[in-house]
């Protein structure tokens, strides 16, 4: 090989290593990213306190059970009927019977055996609509030791279908009066009568007085 070709070989390897070489310069200028010092568009929010979902009221029953149809409620037992079922007499499955549940005492279903948990809640009560609407919407928190592992009714509309329809099952117990909505405190009527004993108003003298001074 001569001395010129391995210089126009050598010159040509040269020059393509500078132009690589060049080329990831230029480029690493264009692209270089830099990070910012401080992050924009942060917003900082103040949460205030005790603040959460509202605290869900008691249904007025002697309302909501007579308004509410029970086949409402039949439709929602179908989450229950693996493990409970609904006619009169009808057998204990992995839950007991719960026709006329509504009256009667916790625990006491004939032929079922009941946790101990469940035995002692029941001591001196019978499932009322109250007790009943927080044993379905929370079973384990309401009864600590019960077997039943449903999860619960968590929708308080679906609870109210579910009462009714049990309520419909041979309940022995009476629906509450409904509770009559406040009625507004009335202002007193301008043209009232006074109150017998109140001093009466003095009658405008004009600047003028008929007593006439002590002698």
């Amino acid at each position: 090989m001569s001395d010129l070709t391995f210089n126009k070989i050598a010159g040509g390897v040269l020059v393509v290593g500078l132009t690589i070489f060049g080329l990831r310069e230029l480029s690493g200028m264009v692209f270089e990213t830099h990070e910012l010092e401080k992050p924009g568009y942060a917003v900082a929010v103040q949460e205030t306190p005790g603040e959460g979902p509202a605290a869900e009221v008691a249904p007025d029953w002697g309302t909501v059970i007579p308004a509410t149809d029970p086949a409402l409620g039949q439709a929602v037992s179908a989450k229950c009927a693996s493990c409970h079922t609904f006619t009169a007499g009808g057998a204990n499955g992995t839950g007991p019977n719960l026709y006329g549940t509504m009256g009667k005492q916790p625990g006491t279903h004939p032929g079922f055996a009941y946790s101990d948990g469940m035995k002692a809640f029941g001591q001196g009560k019978v499932w009322t609509f109250d007790e009943l609407d927080q044993f379905l919407k929370a079973p384990q928190k309401h009864v600590q030791g019960t077997k039943m592992t449903f999860v619960g009714l968590k929708k308080q509309e679906d609870r109210i279908a579910m009462l009714s329809y049990l309520h419909s099952l041979g309940s022995t117990l009476p629906i509450p009066a409904p509770k009559p909505a406040a009625a507004p405190a009335e202002a007193p009527a301008a043209d009232a009568p006074a109150a017998e004993g109140a001093p009466e108003a003095a009658a405008p003298t004009n600047g003028t007085t008929d007593a006439k001074p002590a002698t």
